[in-house]
């Protein structure tokens, strides 16, 4: 017997807008795969009944992916692939393995020569640094920054002086409810010429995507409301 194929399958970044982002190549590929790898395994229900592929949900098998999950536990949530079942890796948000636990089992297949299949998504670090305006050729991401104000306007400081020596472009995310107090301490803390790109809501209805260099983010003053975000910075 063969074994199955490990699917990566994008989920949308933004309420209600599956129909927009989600490509039919997706919807052609989701009928064959009953099994999926899962962060949350309510929302990965919610989320593919909305795509209404399925008859119904209820045959299909969710198992738990997180963090926490360990190459044990692994070996034993792809042993359906092992009995020639594909399966996918449901995201929460964008794509499975940026960002995202999928790369715990993304890696495990390389690692036992199961093939991997990333499919084409939305992705809001990708989307905001296109529409960014920034260096698109050199980026890091550097996902969250720390929680305490001290140790995260030392952690800008320091890659703000990367980003300058490199010509790269730094990028981060924030949780929705704390992204006002991460954007308050970029405009305090990088140099006034350095490039700020504020990415809101990608993709949904309210999506706003700026970029000034600091000193005009500082006569703005402005609040961001508690929607996903992405930070992108770029020293000149």
């Amino acid at each position: 017997m063969n074994n199955g194929k490990l699917y990566l399958i994008p989920n949308t970044i933004a309420d209600n807008t599956h129909r927009a982002v989600i490509g039919f190549h997706i919807r052609d590929e989701l009928p064959d795969i009953t099994h999926f790898l899962a962060e949350d395994v309510r929302t990965a229900r919610r989320y593919l009944s909305s795509l209404k592929i399925y008859d119904s949900i209820e045959p299909i098998h969710f198992y738990l992916l997180n963090k926490d999950t360990s190459p044990t536990e692994l070996k034993k949530l792809l042993a359906p692939i092992y009995e020639g079942f594909n399966m996918g890796i449901l995201s929460e948000s964008g794509c499975p393995g940026i960002a995202d636990p999928g790369a715990l089992a993304a890696k495990f297949a390389h690692e036992n020569d199961i093939e991997v299949i990333p499919l084409v998504g939305p992705s809001s670090i990708l989307l905001a640094l296109m529409a960014s305006g920034l260096n698109g050729q050199r980026f890091a991401f550097h996902g969250y920054l720390p929680i305490q104000g001290k140790e995260a306007a030392k952690v800008i400081r320091d890659f703000e002086r990367e980003s300058k020596q490199k010509d790269q472009t730094q990028i981060f995310i924030e949780t929705p409810y704390r992204s006002n107090t991460l954007f308050q301490t970029l405009i305090k803390t990088l140099h006034e010429e350095t490039l700020l790109c504020v990415a809101m809501n990608i993709t949904g209805e309210s999506e706003e995507i700026k970029t000034y260099p600091v000193r005009k983010w500082r006569t703005i003053k402005k609040e961001l409301p508690k929607v996903p975000s992405v930070f992108l910075f770029l020293a000149i």
